[in-house]
């Protein structure tokens, strides 16, 4: 982990919803890995007290991604830094996805702003010369990541809530259609998604490893607050800052 104060380079808005900051960043690019996160100080001052945790979208030499969608103070104050202007990170943070030697086709799900770490993900898989499927699920067109920011290689399918892109419906309606297909799964999004996904697996009988990419509110980043707690099959509490965020699904406790 690093703190590290890191320059805006680039900041751009790719959905009506969502701004990628490019930052540079050498010392914690050296160390990151696709599913971890930076936590991020929002300014000099007081107010927002609490540093925000965002997840890593790309990773380069000395560069590294954020995926930002404004929705309270702090995360607009960070989506409106314009290049040139610095950022206070700290970083990074929690573990990453990893990637079984014997996998050869992974299949990744995003729902939001879960599309974040997702792009970072199939970045690296198509480095290793792996088949790469990306589900994304938004509330409209307008919400929907742009197949152009993504490699040639990625295969990517869309769902919307409202049919004007893609499938109408949920982005796990995608799912069947590839899991016989995929080795490996990982997702990141809300919830509601995680479940439906839990259940489809659960219907399959399918026991293929699913690494889920956790959305929770953060304090301290570092496990220390516990404030970001999750319930594990095995009885223990982890802290999802710490912990995670990414977890097997099989090993939580899905109420």
């Amino acid at each position: 982990m690093k703190l590290e104060t890191a320059e805006v380079l680039e900041n751009g808005q790719v959905t009506a919803d969502m701004w990628a900051l490019r930052l540079r960043a050498p010392q914690i690019a050296r160390e990151a890995r696709p599913g971890q996160f930076l936590h991020v100080r929002v300014g000099d001052g007081l107010d927002p007290l609490l540093r925000r945790p965002i997840s890593l979208h790309r990773i380069g030499e000395d560069t590294v991604d954020l995926l930002v969608r404004p929705v309270g103070k702090g995360s607009w104050q960070i989506a409106r830094k314009m290049p040139g202007e610095t950022l206070d990170c700290m970083g990074p943070l929690g573990n990453g996805f990893s990637i079984h030697p014997s996998a050869r086709h992974l299949l990744l799900i995003g729902g939001g702003c879960g599309i974040g770490p997702m792009v970072g993900l199939a970045d690296l898989a198509v480095e290793r010369g792996l088949s790469v499927v990306l589900l994304f699920g938004a509330r409209s067109a307008d919400g929907v990541y742009p197949a152009a920011l993504l490699s040639p290689e990625v295969e990517y399918s869309v769902a919307t809530d409202d049919g004007s892109l893609g499938h109408q419906g949920l982005v796990t309606d995608l799912l069947p259609t590839y899991l016989g297909w995929a080795d490996a799964l990982y997702a990141c999004g809300p919830r509601p998604m995680f479940l439906s996904l839990l259940d489809i697996m659960r219907r399959a009988n399918s026991n293929k490893t699913v690494q889920l990419s956790l959305e929770e509110n953060m304090a301290c980043g570092v496990g220390a607050c516990f404030g970001c707690v999750v319930e594990t099959r095995a009885g223990e509490m982890k802290s999802v800052c710490a912990d995670g965020p990414v977890f097997e699904m099989r090993d939580l406790v899905w109420r």
